[in-house]
């Protein structure tokens, strides 16, 4: 067995931690890599909150990780030693389900293995995040990481990136289209880049003016402030498509009416309880209430190959492991500009 550092939650009302415990040895398909970054996600400080279902105690969050791959198993053919590898939000799928065989192993029919807060395929065998020096992963679920960028500013792609990239892939969102982004945290960000990238005329819709400035930069070409009445009347039946990233509570009717005819509202973000929409709010319109989650490997793989090609990257703040639980504090109050990483140098 590896004898792996990490900072975990020892339950629900516990703050991270250091905790030593053992990850299984390299076998033949996996590949082992030392941990260089691990973005924080929200989702991090949910699960460690039971917020969503109960955890898996103690727990390791972290599912942006990064890192340079120091062993390959003996039928390895993807990874050497000396690569820089990424791992995103899963580690594993049954591999057999139709999901899975088109690709979409993140919609896995029998559950995929989630990096972390989650069982093996096993169903037994707890799973260990990214808050940690090293990790054992299978090649298939390793994703290949151009040098060209910043590393640590490539790491929130592998949840933040993907989230938003494959519903705009899904959907065909780009030159013709008017997407509104909610919400410019973490998601959001990515969301904007990624639109104006695919050539999307971009507007950001926030709560909070002081971000239009943030917003025009990342490339949005209009921003409403949504708690404006009047800016929120001049922006109803506007949009084409809406991708909402937002985590906390909010009346999705009331961004319903934003759509045209035949728009799409997207779900990415996952409020802690549920949001109750009017049947009337999808009739005036023939409009969309549809969700999205990760992508699947392939798909992460192409979305960071793009991102490679054109300079993408997520905007961070990085921080020593030790600083997490304040990182946490700030995230809550949306003061991050615009993701989180752990430089795990300091663990």
């Amino acid at each position: 067995m590896i004898t792996t550092k990490s900072y975990a939650a020892q339950d629900n009302q516990s703050p991270l931690a250091p905790w030593t415990f053992e990850r299984r040895e390299v076998g033949p398909h996996d590949v082992q890599f030392d941990i260089q970054y691990c973005g924080v996600c929200h989702s991090d400080l949910h699960q460690i909150k039971d917020d969503w279902f109960p955890g898996i105690f103690p727990m390791v969050p972290g599912h942006e990780i990064i890192g340079r791959v120091v062993k390959v198993g003996e039928h390895v053919k993807k990874f050497k030693v000396g690569d820089i590898a990424g791992t995103g939000c899963m580690v594993d799928s049954c591999r057999e389900c139709e999901n899975c065989q088109k690709d979409l192993e993140q919609y896995c029919l029998k559950g995929n293995s989630q990096t972390y807060n989650g069982l093996e395929q096993d169903g037994k065998t707890p799973t260990y995040g990214g808050y940690s020096n090293t990790i054992v992963v299978n090649e298939d679920f390793v994703l290949h990481v151009s040098d060209k960028l910043n590393l640590a500013a490539v790491a929130p792609l592998l949840c933040a990136g993907i989230t938003t990239y494959s519903p705009l892939r899904h959907w065909k969102v780009g030159k013709g289209h008017k997407l509104a982004v909610l919400g410019l945290g973490g998601l959001g960000h990515m969301a904007v880049k990624f639109g104006v990238s695919f050539g999307a005329e971009v507007t950001v819709l926030s709560t909070s003016p002081s971000k239009e400035e943030d917003a025009r930069k990342l490339g949005a070409h209009n921003f409403v402030v949504t708690t404006d009445e009047a800016q929120l009347a001049a922006a109803r039946n506007s949009f084409d498509f809406i991708l909402d990233t937002v985590s906390a509570e909010h009346d999705l009717n009331l961004y319903l009416s934003l759509l045209k005819t035949d728009g799409t509202h997207i779900c990415v973000g996952v409020p802690s309880k549920p949001s109750p929409v009017a049947a009337f709010s999808l009739l005036g319109g023939r409009k969309s209430l549809a969700g999205s989650g990760i992508g699947g490997i392939a798909e992460t793989q192409e979305m960071l190959d793009y991102c490679a090609e054109h300079g993408i990257v997520s905007e961070i703040e990085m921080i020593d492991i030790k600083d997490i639980q304040n990182a946490y504090d700030r995230m809550l109050k949306g003061d991050v500009r615009y993701r989180f990483v752990i430089d795990m140098a300091t663990l």
